[in-house]
């Protein structure tokens, strides 16, 4: 039979477990505290960091940001990308100049859903990757940590293309201003390792209006004056050195490229039937793009892999 606890066992016991509940808090507040200010610290890259990695992504959400490796996708030949050769060859020559430490422009790819802009900007690193080009996808949530972004790789010994995918802006949007500063206008010149690329399916980022035009007007010394809304549109626009236009392509140009995926694929099939029945695809989408073809092929590569063929 054990013996009866004396009060001042339960009185220390008490205590103790009350400074320990304390002590648990304290803690876990000097470990939150640490967690914040090593948010605001900028990051220190390890050893070889861009040497083991090609593509990386701008995480904002904490602090000053930090940069994240990310898993590139399956590589893609620039040759690959059927019927906007003058944009691409026009686009790697701008890219050749900038690996190479010439003067290069920052670069807008605009035009058509899926015909090809992202697809342009990811095949660069199986050509340029060797030449220490590494890219860097910054989301349009993360553009008023632009600033932050431009720093942090700021003298690094690599090339670094900054990269906003399918990029547009609605009125008063944030980051707008971010972008416009970071392209030129800013005291403070971008670093000379960094370029932007961006893409989007409007010219001027931003959507236009009817009404805008008719603000237009002629000065007494008949000079023409855009509104201020349209000014604004096209400052952004302008910072872009090279504007190139990726265009819906024609029937054969589809065909084309279905063709060029149906060799890819190593898919033995009737050249007739391929074509009837990729062009009944486009047509059921509305679109003739590339990004069409690749889901037609592989759509009939899997019904193939299935044994079904060509069956509905």
């Amino acid at each position: 039979m054990s013996e009866p606890t004396s009060p001042f066992a339960i009185l220390l016991e008490k205590f103790w477990l009350d400074w320990r509940e304390r002590f648990s808090r304290v803690d876990r507040l000097l470990k939150l505290g640490v967690d914040v200010l090593e948010d605001q610290v900028p990051q220190e890259f390890p050893p070889g960091f861009f040497d083991d990695h090609l593509a990386f992504r701008w995480d904002g959400s904490r602090g000053v940001g930090h940069l994240h490796p990310i898993q590139f996708s399956e590589p893609v030949s620039l040759d690959e990308l059927i019927g906007v050769e003058r944009s691409i060859n026009r686009f790697t020559r701008n890219i050749e100049q900038f690996v190479s430490g010439f003067p290069a422009n920052h670069v807008l790819l605009y035009g058509e859903r899926g015909t090809g802009k992202s697809t342009a900007v990811r095949a660069l690193l199986p050509r340029f990757g060797s030449r220490r080009l590494r890219i860097v996808e910054v989301v349009k949530k993360d553009l008023i940590h632009l600033p932050n972004v431009l720093k942090a790789l700021s003298g690094v010994d690599h090339k670094f293309l900054i990269f906003c995918d399918d990029l547009s802006f609605d009125e008063g949007e944030s980051g707008f201003r971010e972008l416009k500063a970071a392209l030129e206008g800013s005291l403070e010149a971008p670093p000379q390792n960094i370029k932007i690329v961006v893409t989007s399916n409007r010219r001027h980022l931003m959507p236009e209006y009817m009404s805008e035009n008719r603000e237009v007007r002629l000065d007494p010394q008949g000079e023409l004056r855009l509104s201020e809304s349209l000014e604004e549109k096209l400052a952004l626009a302008d910072r872009f050195g090279l504007a190139l236009r990726f265009t819906s392509f024609d029937q054969e140009t589809y065909l084309e490229i279905v063709n060029h995926y149906i060799e890819k694929a190593k898919l033995d099939l009737p050249e007739h039937e391929v074509r009837a029945r990729a062009l009944r695809f486009a047509l059921d989408r509305s679109s003739r793009s590339g990004r069409t073809a690749k889901q037609f092929v592989d759509d009939l590569a899997g019904r193939v892999g299935l044994g079904e063929g060509f069956s509905s």
